[in-house]
C-alpha cells in the first residue's frame, strides 16, 4: 500500500479521529502515530485540524495542542461558534472540512500520497480531485462500529482503506493496560 519512495502527508480530522477512537475504546499516542508513518514512507508533514471553543477560560483540548504543535505537528485551528438551537439547547460548530481541503490541494505538487483520518463524506470530492492530479489517497477511520464511522462514497473512492482498528498496537497510547480513569482531552466539537 506504501512505498518507501513515497512522499506522504497526513491531514487528520481532529474531531472525527477523536469519535473514532473512542468508539473503539482507546486513545491515541500521537508520538507513536508519527512514527508509525515515518515507518511506511517519507512523512513530508502531518497536519492536525481541530476547532477551538474560545470563550472557556480553560479548553481541555489545548494541552494536546501545544504538545502537537511543538512535536512535529502542523496545529491548524480556528474559533468554534456558538450557537442555540430551535430547542433552545447549546450547540457548538466547528467544521474544519475547508481548511483541511485547501491545504491538501496546496501541497498536491509535493505529496504522492495522502493519509487522511476522517470518515467525514464531505471529503469525497476532495479525494476525487486529489486522484485527477495522480495523487493516492489512504482514508483511515472504522469499519468495526455499528454504524461504521466511515461514510460508504467516501471509503469506496479512496485508493486504500485503513480501519483504524488495525493500527491500535502501533499506536494505542495504553497497550494492553487497564482501562483508563483519568479522562482524555475532549475534542466532541460537532463537525
Amino acid at each position: 500500500m506504501f512505498d518507501s519512495r513515497e512522499k506522504i502527508a497526513l491531514f487528520i480530522d481532529g474531531a472525527n479521529l477523536y469519535a473514532t477512537s473512542k468508539s473503539l475504546g482507546f486513545d491515541i499516542d500521537y508520538r507513536k502515530l508519527l512514527s508509525a508513518f515515518q515507518k511506511r514512507a517519507y512523512l513530508v508533514r502531518a497536519y492536525y485540524y481541530t476547532a477551538l471553543i474560545e470563550d472557556l477560560e480553560f479548553s481541555s483540548i489545548r494541552p494536546l495542542i501545544d504538545w502537537l504543535d511543538y512535536n512535529g505537528y502542523t496545529v491548524v485551528t480556528k474559533p468554534a461558534k456558538e450557537f442555540t438551537d430551535a430547542l433552545g439547547r447549546r450547540k457548538i460548530k466547528g467544521s474544519m472540512d475547508v481548511e483541511l481541503a485547501i491545504d491538501a490541494l496546496e501541497q498536491r505538487q509535493v505529496v504522492d500520497h495522502y493519509v487522511l483520518f476522517s470518515g467525514d463524506g464531505n471529503f469525497t470530492t476532495l479525494v476525487a480531485a486529489l486522484q485527477r492530479n495522480g495523487r493516492k489517497v489512504t482514508v483511515v477511520s472504522t469499519l468495526s462500529t455499528q454504524p461504521p464511522m466511515i461514510a460508504d462514497e467516501l471509503r469506496r473512492q479512496a485508493d486504500h482503506f485503513i480501519d483504524l482498528i488495525a493500527l491500535r498496537s502501533e499506536i494505542d497510547r495504553h497497550p494492553q493496560a487497564a482501562p483508563q480513569t483519568v479522562k482524555p482531552a475532549d475534542e466532541s466539537v460537532n463537525s
